[in-house]
């Protein structure tokens, strides 16, 4: 039987929950800001097709052929810039400072031997840190070259193919898919772990209603933030160690680095995100906002850290708006020192952005602190 009193206090429940979710400033931007966001990021930062890639040239050959398959790369929609190389050491160079995407070596004997009907090899040189966007940008390579074969078929009468394409996989010779993910695992797994901790240190106890005692306690503003700021990044640290060790002697991903400037690097990385994290907990309030701050940022933050696509493939606004994330250079740093032992001074270049970002996050939280004393 129809029961209006039960409709009516269902009703009523439905509308408090409502004026719960809504009524509080906060709650209404964490709710619609988030996915606006994301659906931003989402439709113009993330794209499966690599574009404005960056090729370095080793042409020995300098014939009419060279030049062509050259000037057909460089002429498609899927390439950039060209650089041309004199020296094998300066194309590794370029790949191993990622200002290239991938080198092309071409023998000097190209044209003798399309004339005399034999069969020549070019020589492609891929970045295998990379392994999606190196699998792509091989395609697109594979089908400029067979489209040139096919021309040079019919001219000559030949039946095979005239130009053969030999690969060389730097970084990850067989392409293993698994090892991009699980070494960008380590980077992944610490975020986490290490933005939550954090995020949620201040939400909790202004939840609990301790916050306001730590306040107003001998601890200066300083002292606090130190307190805040030490436990969850030797947390995370450790985890990310772990993490790393798994993945050296359970997964088998050899490790080419400096141990000691991948530990250093990972701890200002994990000290960068830490300041993320504290920042969004002195804004929240409660726990459900701190987590909603972390879900605002770190999806966003996974995906403008060139994991799912190629930083360069983005809109100019989103590769501007990259340089502000902490997850790029951590990122680049793990990668780069785990795959091929990177040089120091990158690691460092790479450092200072997230040492300015821990810094300006931290001091916002600060001035929080010495907002809510005053």
């Amino acid at each position: 039987m129809f029961d209006k009193s039960k409709i009516i206090r269902i009703l009523s429940l439905i509308k408090k929950e409502f004026l719960s979710i809504f009524k509080d400033p906060q709650n209404r931007m964490l709710i619609i800001l988030p996915p606006i966001l994301q659906l931003f990021v989402f439709g113009s930062a993330i794209t499966l097709e690599v574009r404005n890639i960056d090729v370095s040239v080793l042409d020995y050959a300098n014939d009419y052929h060279s030049r062509e398959i050259i000037s057909r790369l460089y002429n498609s929609k899927w390439f950039k810039k060209v650089r041309y190389c004199s020296t094998k050491e300066e194309l590794r160079k370029n790949i191993n400072l990622k200002k290239s995407d991938i080198g092309i070596i071409i023998q000097n004997n190209l044209e003798k031997n399309i004339n005399s009907k034999k069969q020549s090899d070019i020589f492609v040189i891929t970045d295998g840190r990379q392994t999606n966007s190196a699998s792509i940008i091989l395609g697109y390579i594979n089908q400029i070259v067979s489209d040139y074969n096919l021309e040079l078929n019919e001219k000559f009468n030949i039946k095979n193919n005239s130009i053969d394409i030999v690969i060389r996989n730097w970084y990850n010779p067989n392409i293993e898919y698994k090892w991009f993910l699980v070494v960008s695992l380590i980077v992944m797994l610490a975020l986490v772990l290490s933005l939550l901790l954090s995020a949620l240190s201040i939400a909790r106890e202004r939840e609990l209603g301790t916050f306001n005692q730590l306040l107003v306690s001998p601890l200066s503003n300083d002292e606090i933030l130190i307190g805040k700021t030490i436990p969850p990044l030797v947390v995370a640290f450790i985890s990310s160690i772990v993490i790393t060790l798994i993945v050296a002697f359970i997964f088998k991903v050899p490790f080419c680095g400096n141990i000691l400037i991948y530990l250093i690097a990972s701890f200002v990385s994990l000290f960068s995100i830490i300041g993320v994290g504290l920042f969004i907990s002195s804004l929240s309030y409660t726990q459900q906002q701190a987590i909603l701050g972390v879900f605002a940022f770190q999806t966003p933050a996974v995906l403008l850290s060139g994991f799912v696509s190629p930083i360069e493939d983005m809109p100019l606004f989103f590769q501007y708006l990259s340089a502000l994330n902490p997850i790029r250079y951590y990122m680049l740093i793990i990668k780069g020192i785990y795959f091929k032992n990177m040089d120091t001074l990158t690691v460092f270049l790479n450092i200072i952005p997230l040492i300015l970002i821990g810094i300006l996050t931290l001091s916002i939280a600060r001035w929080s602190f010495k907002k809510q004393v005053n």
